[in-house]
């Protein structure tokens, strides 16, 4: 378990004494497709690390209206705010398949971080580096028209493989269109206009950014 939260950008950073000790207050767990692992508003305190599947961070309202933070998955970890701060939940988590965690609770972080204050420093550097992208996030969403957010959201769940960007997830519309707050079929013209022009191809699990995206539509 210390060589996976070594992998962590949160620990990455952290000693083997450090390590140690954050593992042995951890336990896994394994949840089935479509489980609410996290309600917003919820005062639990535990933290989150991916060890398998893949997840959504979303908001909603009592109409059932859904907006999508964040979709994550394996490597990835949430919840972390929690162990530092007593608040209430902000935002609700859902399993998209089949999910098995690391799960460390604050009582226990907290005994940690006693006994090895430095994990605190590790962890304001990534918090900080966290803040700061959401800050470009919230920039994309309040300055940027559709289709704007929809690229710069593309590019952001993308990673370099093959000195091509994919997105190794499976993305609907509806998905993309609760991420940028947009209608599903405004986000379908999108990217069937950029799959015609040859910028992406969506397969069946994935999306491949073949070439720059244009900067406007």
């Amino acid at each position: 378990m210390e060589q996976i939260l070594k992998n962590i950008p949160l620990f990455a950073d952290l000693k083997d004494d450090e390590l140690d000790s954050i593992a042995s207050h951890a336990n896994t767990k394994s949840f089935p497709k479509n489980s609410i692992i996290i309600n917003e508003g919820d005062d639990t305190s535990s933290m989150y690390i991916i060890l398998s599947g893949k997840i959504k961070a979303f908001l909603s309202n009592e109409d059932g209206k859904e907006v999508i933070l964040g979709i994550m998955g394996t490597g990835d970890y949430f919840g972390e705010l929690s162990i530092l701060d007593p608040s209430p939940r902000s935002a609700s988590i859902m399993t998209m398949e089949p999910c098995k965690f690391i799960i460390i609770n604050k009582e226990n972080f907290e005994q940690s971080l006693d006994d090895h204050p430095d994990i605190a420093r590790n962890m304001i550097t990534e918090l900080t580096r966290m803040i700061r992208k959401l800050t470009e996030n919230v920039r994309g969403l309040a300055l940027l028209d559709v289709y704007g957010r929809v690229a710069h959201t593309l590019l952001d769940m993308a990673e370099d493989e093959n000195d091509v960007k994919v997105i190794n997830q499976k993305l609907t519309h509806q998905d993309i269109a609760r991420m940028v707050g947009s209608s599903r079929e405004m986000v379908s013209r999108i990217m069937k206009d950029l799959q015609k022009g040859g910028y992406i191809t969506s397969e069946s699990k994935r999306i491949v950014i073949n070439e720059k995206l244009p900067p406007g539509w």
